[in-house]
Order: structure tokens, then sequence, then C-alpha cells
């Protein structure tokens, strides 16, 4: 017998004591697994959460989605590196949970779904079986450095020219200062350093302050300050944010500013920040989030695909012009092979 439960509330999720422990730090060690993560999303992102769980003898399997624009969703954004269903015990109920959400939606999609975990081949047979039909794509790529016992001069070693080259000329004209707790000035730093780079808008600026908190409380944070040597005392030129947990460093955040541009300060403060978690943290694998930037090439070295998961019940009618479009796809598809 499977209880599929779904809650609205995290405060709910709470008082089920299995529940709220499966999805806390003791179970979860990555931030995007976790209920405080979730939270987050819904207070300062505007998110709807519906958080589907599924238990029986044989496990248990969550999945944390969004509802809006007609359909659910991931209960992800910008900020997440990953999503992926959560399961534990040696059956979880995760085609149980798939078969449960006919009742509660014609129409599910997920972006950014690991597989080499197996987590998008475990769901899109989950939902095939539940009698949905499900579009896989991929959508994205995460660049990682598995470390494998190497230091940080070894690491060096093995980086482009171009990267020690530039190191080589800079380091001495940037000074890096790696905090690993939350503090006012420095997050008021980055924040400047931030709007000042050539990167966009800040989605939440909210959000991610209130994770750099908690993580710091936690001893997870990694703040990086970079400024310019001559001016010790001066702005910030460079800023970086990190998380690291069960062994892997997590990237979230960099950013510098673009009239310092010719110190190179994002080259010389990534290259302290991976000497910090290499040599210090001890970490087996920097994570450096999604997105195919070319500089991410320079410091990483291997790609992992992230999917996206379309699924739809093939009778409700609200799912027929996407099905219209799944079949013009696939014919052009076809016609451009041939």
């Amino acid at each position: 017998m499977t209880r599929i439960v779904y809650l609205s509330e995290f405060k709910e999720a709470q008082s089920d004591a299995a529940l709220a422990h499966f999805l806390s730090y003791a179970c979860q060690h990555a931030p995007f697994d976790r209920l405080a993560w979730w939270e987050g999303l819904a207070e300062h992102c505007a998110m709807t959460p519906l958080l589907a769980f599924a238990s029986n003898e044989g496990g248990m399997a969550v999945l944390p989605l969004a509802s809006g624009s007609g359909r659910l969703t991931a209960l992800a954004n910008w900020y997440t590196f990953r999503f992926r269903p959560l399961v534990s015990g040696p059956r979880p109920p995760l085609d149980g949970l798939a078969r449960a959400l006919r009742k509660r939606a014609h129409r599910i999609t997920l972006t950014n779904v690991p597989d080499e975990d197996g987590s998008a081949t475990a769901t899109q047979k989950a939902f095939r079986q539940a009698g949905w039909l499900v579009r896989r794509e991929m959508c994205g790529i995460n660049h990682i450095l598995p470390v494998n016992g190497r230091s940080y001069e070894d690491y060096l070693s093995s980086r482009p020219g171009k990267v020690r080259t530039t190191l080589k000329r800079k380091s001495g004209r940037v000074r890096a200062e790696i905090l690993t707790h939350f503090d006012e000035m420095a997050w008021a730093e980055y924040e400047a350093v931030y709007a000042q780079s050539w990167k966009p808008h800040e989605g939440s600026p909210e959000f991610l302050r209130t994770f750099a908190k908690a993580e710091g409380a936690a001893g997870r944070l990694r703040l990086g300050i970079a400024r310019d040597a001559l001016d010790p005392h001066g702005p910030a030129i460079a800023a970086q944010m990190w998380t690291v947990e069960g062994g892997t460093a997590f990237i979230h955040k960099l950013a510098h500013r673009e009239a310092a541009r010719v110190l190179s300060p994002g080259s010389v403060l990534s290259a302290a920040m991976i000497a910090h978690a290499l040599d210090r943290d001890r970490v087996s694998l920097v994570d450096f989030g999604t997105g195919d930037d070319p500089y991410k090439r320079d410091w990483m070295e291997q790609q992992r695909p992230r999917y996206s998961l379309d699924m739809l019940k093939p009778l409700s009618p609200r799912n027929w012009p996407v099905l219209a479009k799944w079949a013009l796809r696939s014919l052009a598809a076809g016609t451009n092979r041939g």
C-alpha cells in the first residue's frame, strides 16, 4: 500500500518526522535537495510549491514541484544547479507517485535533471509506466572538476598555458581573501561588485543572501573577495560565493568589476578559491553549475549533460497543441535526416 501526500505548506513537511529528517542535511548533502532550499524559493522567488510525497514498505519518493502557467514544473530556478526526485529504500515508489500525479496535473515539466546518478532515466521510466507520454531532451551542460586526490599545485600544472600565464603575471597585483563565515560588510561588497559586472540583474538577491547567511552559520560558506594589491583598503574588484559540503565545492556566483578587467581579478580569485577547496577543504569534486560558458573549460575538466523531461497525459485536450508541436518537430527532424 503506497501512501501519497501533497503538501503546499512546508511546515506540514516539518511536522512529519521521517520526511523532515529525509529532507535535512543529515540525509541530503547538496543544498538543492533540502527543504530549506525549497522554502527559500517559495518565500523569495514567488514560487507556489506542491511537495508530492509517496511512501510504502519499499521506501519513499519526493518530488518538489511548483504550480503555475497551467502545469506543474520543478521547484527550481536559475539558482538550482540540478533538479531530481529524491528517493530512499530498496524499492522507492516513484512509479506510484507518477500514477497518483495523473489526478493532479495534465502536464509536468522538469528541467536540469541529471543522469550520472540515473535520475533522468528512472523518472522517465516511472512516468512512462504510469501512462504518461514523456519527451526527454538534453537542455544544458554541467562543468565539473574531479579532483582525484590532487593538490592545487598538481592541478595548476595541468591548466591551459594562457591560465598559468595570466596567474603568473597578475597574482601579485590582486589580493584575495576567503571568508568561511557570513559577514555583512563582505556581502555588501559582493553585491556592489555584482552590480558593476557583466552579469545580468540578480533574480532574487534576498534569496541568495538568506542562503549565504544560513550556509555561513553552518560553516559551509566560502566567500571570496579580491582587491587591488596597490589599494588593499579600497573597494572589492571581484567576488565569489561558494559552498562546500559532502566532498563537493559548489560555485554559486562569481563576478568582477568591468573597470578592473585589466588586472584579471576573477581569474586570480578563482585560483585562490580552488586552492582553498583542494588544499584546505580537501574536496573530491568542484561543481561549476549550469551553463556552457567558455571560461568554465579553463578551470573544469569534465562535462555532464542535463535533461528536460516533459510529461503529458495523452488524453487531456489541453495537451493537444503540445502534442501537435512534438509531431511537427519529429517530422522536421526526420526530413532533415533524409
